[in-house]
């Protein structure tokens, strides 16, 4: 069967294209670290290869013949919540059938009903010494997915885990690697219901080091498509690469599903003749929003924690005071994968970009009375002049119960006014955004084919801080700049006035104004 690009699971490289497992991270870095007897924490959004990368090091490890090694996945255990007794024994009855199947080893599957008849808060430390006594080769243990444990359960497995250090590498493994979506230094553990929040690192002080799983690199990704040129013969143009980079920025699940969505669902795409185009590689990425894939619907569900709302809002409303920020939550959103701390904070693709205002901003597109076609004049290009007076009008009458609704209040005009136009623009174009914190504005260029042309027009919104004229002076150099780099002539300054106090006559306006000879429209809310 011919190899496709995988967006579920760990990678087979018999059935997927992919990237060697073991160059994802640095294995000299790891191997000294086991070599040292050291434990630590190996962590990295969702979906970007931290399983397949672990199972690799498994089979490495084993194949050296100095190391007994073993990964597991210790999800199983986070039905059972805060009851110890059935965490452990899901986690151990998980490491019994892995051992067995990945090492031939029944050791634990021996051991099993007695190691439980010790309770759940000493079971998993006397499995590990045992089992690593009994070992011919110094023991090493993978930990999959242990953030997704909770609690007491969570607890217990790291405490049991440092209880037995001081044994190792005779009587305890030499080296445990905790993998999962953040450092253990975020765990945010209750020793019960009602009493005291401790820390991870806390629990788990024997952390020698947290390394983490980054992107792929843009040679990274040219090497993963060129495999699918290699074995089909389809080429991916060089814009299209450059398309698939800038979209995603390497994150390794959207790099996969949108050279999947094109090479293998888009009718286009699915002819081998046809070179990939950046064209193709647009609308995958629209098809893969439209549809809410799971990788980008786990992105929406966590917009709703109060630690990620923190932090999303302010970068959404362009906020200038990141002083207000907590360095926790920074990098915690860090961490889930949603932001990127290099250079100015801001998210971290393009992709997240667009799916995020589009999925707060959802039911409002659904309820707003618009339709594309009362925008469009006889040649097919949308009228920026009417579908902007009109909602200046739309967001006079209801912008005060419309932004309420938003559990992101603090981009709330902004927001609106993505939602309205999004409701246009599904007839039949696209938005691309650019907003980060401190930026003090949000971009929109919307593009709108039509006739075997490309409309393309830059909107600049901002929120009134201070005068209207300083507001103003600003606002139209920048949206001369952004215009200038979108290669457009058709630009919009869209200022919001958030005083309360202020009547809507003294809100409301629209402007000519002009950057070095340069027109622009002004438009007052």
């Amino acid at each position: 069967m011919p190899r496709f690009f995988n967006t579920a699971g760990p990678v087979n490289a018999q059935d997927h294209y992919c990237l060697p497992p073991l160059h994802r991270f640095d294995l000299d870095d790891i191997l000294r670290l086991i070599e040292q007897k050291k434990y630590f924490v190996l962590h990295a959004p969702r979906q970007t290869g931290k399983t397949s990368s672990l199972l690799a090091l498994q089979a490495h490890l084993n194949a050296s013949g100095q190391y007994r090694c073993l990964y597991c996945n210790v999800e199983v255990a986070q039905a059972a919540r805060e009851d110890v007794e059935r965490g452990i024994k899901a986690i151990l009855g998980q490491m019994a059938d892995r051992a067995h199947t990945a090492l031939g080893d029944d050791f634990l599957l021996r051991e099993y009903a007695s190691l439980m008849q010790l309770g759940g808060e000493s079971a998993l430390n006397s499995a590990l010494s045992r089992w690593a006594a009994a070992s011919p080769l110094p023991l090493i243990v993978l930990m999959d997915e242990i953030d997704s444990l909770v609690g007491d359960t969570l607890i217990a497995v790291l405490r049991q885990l440092r209880a037995g250090y001081d044994q190792r590498p005779a009587h305890f493994p030499q080296s445990v690697l905790l993998c999962g979506v953040r450092d253990v230094r975020d765990y945010r553990l209750r020793t019960d219901e009602g009493k005291a929040v401790i820390t991870g690192g806390s629990a788990f002080n024997i952390k020698a080091e947290s390394l983490r799983l980054g992107n792929f690199s843009r040679d990274d990704l040219t090497a993963l498509y060129h495999q699918h040129t290699e074995e089909t013969g389809q080429i991916f143009e060089e814009t299209a690469i450059e398309t698939a980079w800038q979209l995603t920025q390497g994150q390794p699940w959207l790099v996969n599903a949108l050279a999947y969505e094109t090479c293998f669902r888009l009718p286009t795409g699915r002819d081998r003749s046809q070179s990939v185009t950046a064209a193709m590689m647009q609308e995958a990425k629209e098809r893969l929003i439209a549809r809410r894939e799971t990788h980008l619907d786990q992105l929406s569900d966590k917009l709703k924690e109060p630690r990620v709302h923190g932090v999303i809002a302010p970068i959404l409303a362009g906020d200038t005071a990141p002083e207000k920020l907590l360095e926790d939550d920074v990098q915690y959103v860090y961490d889930l994968g949603l932001i990127t701390i290099q250079g100015q904070l801001r998210i971290a693709n393009p992709i997240y970009q667009e799916v995020i205002p589009r999925v707060l901003t959802y039911t409002t597109q659904l309820t707003i009375s618009q339709e594309p076609a009362w925008y469009l004049a006889a040649d097919g290009r949308l009228d920026m002049e009417k579908l902007l007076a009109a909602f200046q009008q739309f967001f006079r009458e209801h912008s005060e119960h419309w932004v309420e609704r938003f559990e992101y209040k603090e981009a709330g005009p902004q927001l609106l006014l993505q939602a309205f136009l999004q409701r246009i623009i599904n007839g039949g174009g696209r938005i691309e955004r650019e907003y980060g914190l401190g930026r003090r504005r949000t971009d929109l260029l919307v593009i709108w084919p039509h006739d075997g042309q490309t409309q393309r027009v830059a909107m600049e919104l901002k929120l009134q801080y201070g005068t209207l004229e300083q507001t103003l002076q600003d606002g139209v150099e920048q949206t001369w700049r952004y215009m200038d780099r979108c290669g457009t002539a058709d630009g919009h300054l869209i200022i919001f006035n958030r005083q309360p106090d202020l009547a809507w006559d003294a809100k409301i306006f629209r402007r000519a104004a002009q950057f070095e000879g340069h027109p622009i429209a002004v438009w007052g809310m």
